[in-house]
């Protein structure tokens, strides 16, 4: 039997198949969508950020032009909050209770953007022109702002009857045994610092469109992440009906980043103003209350202490850390903290760990998965901490991550936490990271930047992260009536290529031309589940059930034309879209082996990979930097990433999704911050005052792989969406850190490292 390996199969640099129709302005975005009668909506938003309010009227509102319906509170009682269901134990045994957000509030704000109102008219302009009308009384209270202070004795209160701001306590590892090892060590560092706040931006504003079909039942379109989730909390959480009566469409997505997975209160606004009204009825948010609203990302205060012998070797590692989850418990965000932790110990052989996690409630939007979900703050944290064990023990950076990385004939390898990794070469990255970057020369680079006046530092981050989490996602593959094959998956693209990258995979076990394979995702009525985009799962577990799938097509296929050709199965090869008999040119192309088939099932392939352990993907990122110590501005002047993550299938999708994590963490590094005031009014509400990275602050990447197959994973892949993030912002942070270090004896700075924030460090480490 022989399988035709096409041109552009698994492995092969396919240009993204997508591409041609976004390019060309093909692209087809919830905000692109107008059914025919629509409505529009407006949410009324708090402006302040905790207090009691009172609507004294809604008749200016309601009689305004163009207005069709006002929903209050009051109106929308009988819908239920979006809850958090992932709440873990506490020491106790106990689960700490939720605050769960109202579809509207009804007496009470607590973060300036909660919403209010919903006017529905025949225009956006005219529901937001009505929206003022409405008459609103505040009584507006001091508000909790800030993460590391959330828990002082001063701090008011976000939810009084629980009587504090701590809205969980989570511990991880052996407190005792950390205790021990402190004990003995002849060395320790610390580090504190805040991980800052970030507002995700992506491209694409959420928007949503509800409407009622013909059978009665509630049809949602919004860009998502994955539609079976939404489907089901809306029907579970909001509405209380079967999931049956709720069809969710998700086209085309502008960017999820994680909080696109989660559902909003503006979706169950638009079915209930559908369903009242009997009319279409769409929300398009603005980057504004992309600001105030969705979900937000990182936000720790962190103090962390390594314990170390006299040979610079890790013998514990004692953390503690506030987590914002703003004023309401988000859709995962009780768990990131606790996700990211179960990292503490990286790549390093740290035989004991205390973890201490205090969540904390304060008057500010929800915060929740971003990019990477827990696992960069787990490696900045480290990555950061290491660097100063460094400075502490005498020892170059390398050095001491080469005596305490996990040697590979140490795998399988239990972590601190619990987690189990696979396989893994450090060392081996590592080493030719710095091979790449010339980490050798940089003193010569260090002598002509001074020579200029600059300062210079190079900085380096190990990072490994836990992904593809325990599960399956199922595919289906059919082979329509003109040759092509469309496979159905429960994933949900934002962006990454997965048109492409299923399709490779399809297509190399059926023997077609990629571009013969249609991928479709995000429609609850053509898949009955799925488990969505995020994670890094898609490849991994998507993947590998879209491969046995074509594989299942495959035999089928086979079994078919060796029916009609009147030979052996095995006698069969897939070519080029036919189905031939080995060695001769007898042949039946799959247009007429689909209008060959008797049953449905005949020419239809499912695939399903069900995973029992996370993959674990890991690389070192160095970044180099120049300062001009006159103004502070950074400078990246080289940028290098060697990463493991198992098996390729699309190196040049694998480069975008690296390269575009690795922008983001820069971000974090050197421009985004998110600021609260004291009275919990969001301080940079827009691109005026909220920095984004740009193409002059990010240099040419030079990335490349030395993967290890993965073991756990059928195809031996690990994943990638979120590697570059995690890895991009020590490493960046640590290259300013040295800059500082070297020049000055400044061995700390916050992020973001602003031109602002840099000057000031170097004028008080001059003036001391």
């Amino acid at each position: 039997m022989t399988v035709f390996t096409p041109k552009f199969g698994m492995g092969a640099p396919v240009k993204r198949l997508e591409d041609q129709s976004f390019i060309t302005g093909k692209g087809r975005y919830t905000d692109d969508i107008s059914p025919p009668g629509v409505l529009h909506g407006f949410v009324l938003r708090s402006p302040v950020a905790k207090g009691s309010f009172r609507i004294a009227s809604t008749e200016a509102a309601r009689a305004a032009p163009g207005v069709h319906l006002v929903l209050t509170g009051e109106d929308t009682a009988k819908l239920g909050a979006l809850k958090s269901m992932v709440m873990q134990t506490q020491p106790d045994g106990k689960r700490a209770p939720t605050r769960d957000i109202p579809i509207l509030c009804r007496d009470r704000v607590n973060h300036v953007g909660d919403a209010i109102a919903f006017v529905v008219a025949d225009s956006r302009a005219l529901a937001q022109d009505a929206a003022e009308l409405i008459e609103v009384e505040y009584d507006a209270e001091e508000a909790a702002g800030k993460t590391s202070t959330a828990l002082d004795p001063e701090t008011p209160l976000v939810w009084p009857e629980l009587g504090t701001n701590r809205a969980f306590l989570y511990e991880i590892g052996n407190r005792a045994a950390t205790d021990a090892a402190f004990g003995q060590a002849t060395r320790t560092a610390k580090v504190s610092f805040v991980n800052n706040r970030l507002v995700v931006n992506y491209m694409e504003a959420r928007a949503a469109i509800g409407e009622v079909d013909e059978t009665g039942r509630l049809v949602l379109t919004s860009g998502s992440q994955g539609v079976h989730s939404i489907q089901y909390i809306l029907a579970e959480q909001v509405f209380g009906i079967d999931k049956s009566k709720i069809r969710v469409i998700t086209p085309d997505v502008g960017g999820g980043f994680g909080p696109k997975t989660f559902v909003y209160r503006e979706y169950a606004l638009v079915l209930e103003a559908a369903r009242r009204l009997g009319k279409p009825v769409k929300w398009t948010g603005d980057r504004g209350e992309h600001f105030l609203t969705d979900a937000q990302g990182r936000d720790n205060a962190v103090d962390a202490e390594m314990a170390m012998d006299e040979n610079g070797r890790f013998l514990g590692l004692r953390v503690s850390f506030l987590a914002n989850l703003g004023a309401y418990c988000s859709q995962y965000g009780p768990i990131i903290p606790y996700i990211g932790a179960s990292m503490s110990t990286g790549v390093y052989d740290i035989p004991a760990l205390d973890v201490s996690i205090s969540g904390v409630y304060t008057n500010t939007a929800p915060v929740d998965a971003y990019r990477g979900a827990g696992r960069p703050e787990a490696a900045f944290l480290l990555e950061k901490l290491v660097d100063v064990c460094a400075r502490k023990v005498g020892l170059s950076r390398e050095e001491i991550r080469r005596r305490n990385f996990i040697r590979p004939e140490q795998f399988p390898y239990r972590t601190a936490t619990g987690r189990l990794y696979d396989v893994g070469e450090f060392d081996g990255h590592m080493a030719l990271a710095m091979e790449r970057a010339d980490w050798a020369g940089f003193e010569t680079r260090l002598e002509a930047s001074r020579a200029k006046g600059l300062i210079r530092g190079i900085g380096m981050a190990t990072y490994i992260e836990a992904c593809a989490f325990e599960g399956s996602e199922p595919a289906y593959v059919d082979l329509n009536p003109d040759g092509t094959v469309t496979l159905r998956i429960g994933t949900q693209s934002n962006g990454q290529g997965h048109a492409t990258a299923y399709a490779q995979i399809a297509a190399e076990k059926l023997g077609l031309d990629v571009e013969k394979v249609i991928v479709h995702q995000g429609d609850t009525d053509r898949l009955a589940k799925g488990g969505g985009t995020g994670g890094s799962r898609s490849i991994p577990l998507g993947g590998v059930s879209a491969s046995r799938a074509g594989e299942d097509l495959a035999v089928k296929l086979r079994k078919l034309a060796a029916d009609e050709l009147e030979a052996s199965a095995d006698d069969i090869e897939l070519v080029s879209g036919e189905a031939r008999i080995v060695g001769t040119d007898r042949a039946i192309d799959f247009p007429a082996l689909a209008k060959a088939a008797k049953k449905p099932e005949d020419i239809s392939g499912f695939g399903e990979f069900v995973q029992d352990e996370c993959t674990y993907p890991n690389g070192t990122h160095i970044c180099e930097v120049e300062i001009d110590p006159a103004t502070g501005r950074t400078e990246l002047t080289d940028y290098v990433v060697v990463d493991d993550f198992g098996v390729t299938v699309n190196p040049i999708l694998l480069a975008g999704q690296v390269h575009g994590g690795i922008v983001q963490g820069i971000g974090q590094a050197l421009t985004e911050d998110t600021v609260y005031g004291d009275d919990g009014q969001l301080l940079t509400a827009s691109f005026m005052d909220y920095a984004m990275p740009r193409a002059d602050d990010v240099p040419f990447i030079r990335f490349e792989t030395r993967n290890v197959p993965s073991t756990t994973n059928a195809m031996g892949i690990k994943g990638a969406g979120e590697a570059g993030t995690i890895g991009s912002t020590p490493a960046t942070l640590n290259a300013v850190t040295d800059a500082l270090w070297r020049a000055y004896g400044i061995g700390h700075i916050e992020m973001p490292t602003t031109p602002s924030r840099i000057w000031a460090a170097i004028q008080a480490a001059t003036a001391r």
